[in-house]
């Protein structure tokens, strides 16, 4: 399957299970507290390379980058700003005492899940990641970067398309 069939194919299954707007509005916030919650401890283990801290959030975030490079190189890079983001927001809070760090990651990564599940009940759909869970956490910080050029307008030819694919699969 060439690039763009693959990227196509990943937009209409995910979208197809998310066309709420509430479960949409819930995934927005609920993934990024999902990276959130399991970057946390991933920035205790790491390494300092002529001068430059990096530790193991880097390396997920990275090896996302890698993959979604073969989807979208917008996307891609656009996710690369968010999760360098996230990855900082985590860093500083696994500097604070190991209690109060756990806490909030283990607060931010089940309460994201937890979310999205509400979101999913909202919609009567079965969450992606009960059927594919590897797929799902692989595919789920790409689409929301996806769903955000989405509500800003961006790219609307792709959505256009991925609409009508959903569409004829349904009437199929």
């Amino acid at each position: 399957m060439n690039r763009s069939g693959k990227l196509m194919e990943m937009l209409t299954g995910y979208a197809a299970s998310h066309r709420h707007p509430f479960n949409i509005f819930v995934h927005m916030i609920g993934i990024p507290t999902i990276m959130l919650g399991a970057f946390v401890p991933l920035t205790w283990v790491g390494l300092e390379i002529r001068g430059v801290d990096i530790n193991l959030a880097h390396v997920v975030l990275f090896g996302f980058f890698a993959f979604y490079m073969t989807l979208d190189k917008v996307f891609a890079i656009v996710f690369l700003v968010f999760a360098m983001i996230v990855a900082q927001l985590a860093a500083y809070i696994g500097a604070l005492p190991f209690a109060t760090a756990i806490g909030i990651a283990a607060a931010a990564f089940f309460g994201g899940y937890a979310a999205q599940f509400i979101g999913h009940a909202v919609e009567k759909s079965v969450p992606v990641l009960v059927r594919h869970p590897i797929q799902a956490n692989l595919a789920a910080p790409f689409f929301t970067v996806v769903e955000m050029f989405k509500i800003l307008g961006l790219r609307d030819e792709l959505f256009n398309q991925v609409q009508r694919e959903i569409e004829h699969e349904l009437q199929s």
